[in-house]
């Protein structure tokens, strides 16, 4: 049996870097040789939490993927190998991966609303991923990379795109104002694709001040603490009567309540954060303001023009990456670090380093 390392889930802060089988494509698969991996909110709390999105009782409907999993489902690499009906991808080609798994029986699917198909699965969740020498993945989840993107561009993909569709679900105009509450990995993204769609004003909110200061060297136009009680009002009294756009990527009440005590009347929220506790929410004030209120889940739609906006330089992802690490790196100076250091913000895995 011919075996590659990879970093895997058995449980909660428990992942072993070890010997796992090369996976061998099916007719409808292709095979990736993993360069580069991102290392995702929901890797963390798949480490931290978990099983979350890992079925671990009941096998993954679509391909039976149960218990122990190696993770990764930001990544890029080189295609070694397709399955027979494969087309559209060859050998050779240099691609990134959009990991949503897509059930062929949803009626979503002929709507193109591919990401509302259920039961919800990602590749390195409810398939074995990228934290590995090699991966398999179906063939409509692969994009082909143009050449002059590097394959650390094409790690963060995933992310941008996840931000990409949050700004595009919200109805963003040219010259609207935008508050993103959060400065992790997708807020920090949020406000680099805002800046690059022309949002005129971006307020970003925090605990931490490193982040803050990230969101500046990205285009934030103020920040805050989001200890401050007094945001709602002083941004206010920035904009006039409040912001377009509130995206919540916190997840947490105190930031669903300041985001929207932030919106200008009509305006419109967008949940992007997974949120780990209900929300309580004042309907009537929604009512009489008449708010937009919406969540999005993932992505659909929209991996050509985030690969397209990366490649022109107009979203330089890679000004994310705080740290590169080896695979065996991956415990210590990835999950650990990224639970303990506020300054940490994209963590990539250098899968041959």
């Amino acid at each position: 049996m011919a075996t590659m390392k990879a970093a895997r889930w058995y449980a909660a802060k428990d992942i072993r870097v070890e010997d796992a089988q090369i996976p061998t494509p099916n007719d409808d698969q292709v095979k990736i040789e993993v360069k580069f991996a991102g290392i995702c909110g929901s890797d963390l709390h798949e480490y931290t939490h978990g099983p979350q999105l890992i079925p671990t009782e009941k096998p993954y409907p679509l391909n039976g993927h149960k218990g122990v999993t190696t993770l990764g489902h930001e990544f890029s690499g080189v295609v070694v190998e397709t399955g027979k009906n494969v087309t559209n991808i060859k050998k050779g080609d240099r691609v990134t991966v959009e990991p949503i798994f897509r059930n062929p029986e949803s009626p979503f699917i002929a709507t193109g609303e591919y990401n509302l198909s259920e039961p919800l699965g990602f590749v390195g969740l409810t398939a074995n991923g990228a934290f590995a020498n090699y991966v398999v993945v179906e063939d409509y989840m692969v994009h082909k990379m143009p050449d002059k993107m590097t394959f650390e561009q094409g790690a963060i993909v995933e992310p941008a795109a996840v931000a990409a569709y949050a700004i595009r679900q919200s109805g963003m105009k040219m010259g609207d104002t935008v508050f993103i509450v959060g400065a992790g990995p997708i807020g920090l993204l949020t406000v680099q694709v805002a800046v690059a769609t022309g949002a005129s004003q971006i307020f970003v909110s925090d605990l931490s001040e490193n982040r803050l200061k990230k969101a500046k060297e990205v285009g934030a136009t103020q920040t805050f603490d989001a200890r401050d009680k007094d945001i709602p009002q002083k941004i206010k009294e920035m904009t006039g009567f409040g912001v377009d756009i509130f995206i919540d990527a916190a997840g947490v009440q105190a930031s669903f309540d300041t985001g929207i005590n932030s919106l200008r009347n009509g305006g419109t929220a967008i949940l992007v954060a997974l949120f780990g506790k209900k929300v309580t929410h004042d309907a009537l004030n929604h009512t009489l303001r008449e708010l937009t209120i919406k969540g999005t889940a993932a992505y659909r739609n929209i991996f050509p023009q985030t690969i397209a906006l990366i490649n022109s330089g107009r979203l330089p992802v890679e000004k994310l990456i705080t740290s590169v690490i080896s695979l065996d790196e991956i415990v210590e100076k990835g999950f650990k670090a990224l639970t303990q250091d506020p300054s940490e913000v994209k963590i990539l895995v250098d899968i041959n380093r």
